[in-house]
């Protein structure tokens, strides 16, 4: 297909249980002037499609890891627009339709980039969480960085509908990345770029038992240092909300089993914002000792 108006670029890499899914979800948008690029990231079996029309597959002889195959279907794709899509999640068919209104109708200075909601599904369909994005970032903002409305949330940052040129021209992924690679995408996007945020859920975000990157707990943490440290800058320029993303990672690695890394994080955030901090410490260890006390007494 030439010059479609929409590319959906899905990376994959040694799931072909769950990449099936994630295509159909891609192609059976309601709009059709679109492309559906499958990236497959050196799978130890090639992924085996069938032929469609509008499904083109690039095999990479060698891994570029998630951002870099990421990077490899932005520089294949024809669209005006591009998507990306997880090969383990999948979209709604009603996506591309409300971005590209979203996007023909806003009356904001270009570029402009849209997001949307998410939910989560578990592996019987069932839906038990929902996210839905603040409503705009205008061009030279800093995306999370800035105060988030109640309620809202910028975890629905798979959703992005973006001019191929504007993620070209500010460099596309970051390979050095392997997790937090949407964060730091956005953290560059968003100066050069307005979000629409729309409260529309159109994506799909399915948890499973198979490997995460996010769920690596030394990915994690090595990607999170990396982040803060390449926009150091940034950071430092939003006390308030930096303290807050390194509590919750504070929280996050005591989760996930790294209580020295999780103690060092959250006197970091302590060190600072303490005026933040502190009270989200007492109101963390109010709501565990009212999760305790209700199981305790629980008949």
């Amino acid at each position: 297909m030439s010059n479609p108006l929409l590319s959906i670029i899905i990376p994959t890499h040694n799931r072909p249980h769950l990449i099936t899914h994630a295509v159909k979800s891609a192609l059976e948008q309601t709009v059709e002037d679109l492309e559906v690029i499958v990236v497959d990231d050196a799978s130890t079996q090639p992924i085996d499609l069938p032929s469609r029309p509008r499904l083109r597959t690039i095999r990479l002889s060698e891994s570029h890891g998630g951002a870099g195959a990421r990077n490899i279907g932005l520089d294949a794709a024809l669209g005006r627009w591009v998507t990306f899509l997880d090969d383990d999640d999948q979209l709604l068919s009603h996506m591309a339709a409300v971005s590209l209104e979203a996007l023909s109708q806003a009356a904001l200075p270009t570029p402009v980039a849209v997001i949307s909601g998410l939910e989560e599904v578990n592996s019987q369909g069932q839906v038990f969480g929902t996210r839905l994005p603040p409503p705009l970032r205008p061009r030279g903002a800093h995306f999370f960085l800035e105060e988030l409305e109640p309620g809202k949330s910028y975890n629905t940052k798979q959703t992005l509908v973006v001019e191929r040129e504007v993620l070209q021209q500010i460099g596309g992924w970051d390979q050095t990345f392997r997790s937090r690679v949407h964060s730091e995408l956005f953290l560059r996007l968003n100066p050069a770029c307005s979000l629409l945020g729309l409260p529309i859920v159109t994506y799909q975000l399915y948890t499973h038992e198979g490997d995460r990157v996010s769920r690596n707990p030394k990915l994690r943490q090595e990607s999170f240092l990396r982040l803060v440290h390449k926009h150091k800058s940034l950071f430092k320029a939003h006390p308030k909300m930096f303290a807050k993303f390194v509590y919750e990672h504070a929280h996050r690695s005591y989760d996930m089993g790294q209580k020295r890394a999780a103690l060092f994080s959250l006197c970091w955030a302590i060190g600072i914002d303490p005026l933040h901090t502190f009270p989200r410490i007492a109101s963390r260890f109010y709501q565990s000792r009212l999760k305790k006390l209700s199981t305790a007494y629980k008949v």
